[in-house]
């Protein structure tokens, strides 16, 4: 019978990757911070353009005032002052686009519409 132990040295790797997995699944889970997501096209192209915050208030009148409020305070949605505060640019971009929090609609516009209103939301 060949009922050998690892190496020492194999066992520290194994060891380390095992502890590696668990902080990378913290950061993801408990951060919000996504180390492996493969780059999306949409937001990596929003990211990559400046913003204009008057514009981007009128996106956010047209579109998001109804549950959010006239300024941002809240209303059936909650309130978006110091957003930017509480979640990264590409958090923001996701909530917006991915209609997973009901009752706020999906909602996906233009790359450049998405930088004035990521523009506008940051300054809240």
């Amino acid at each position: 019978m060949d009922n050998q132990l690892p190496k020492p040295e194999t066992l520290m790797q194994r060891i380390s990757l095992i502890v590696l997995v668990v902080l990378l699944a913290i950061l993801t889970s408990v951060l919000g911070v996504h180390l492996l997501r493969v780059p999306d096209p949409y937001i990596n192209g929003v990211l990559s353009l400046s913003g204009d915050p008057v514009l981007g208030h009128a996106i956010f009148q047209m579109n998001c005032a109804g549950c959010h409020g006239l300024q941002a305070q809240g209303r059936v949605g909650p309130s978006l002052d110091h957003i930017s505060k509480r979640k990264s640019r590409v958090h923001l971009i996701e909530q917006v686009i991915s209609g997973k929090t009901p009752p706020m609609p999906q909602f996906q516009p233009s790359l450049q519409e998405m930088a004035d209103l990521l523009s506008y939301l940051e300054k809240l």
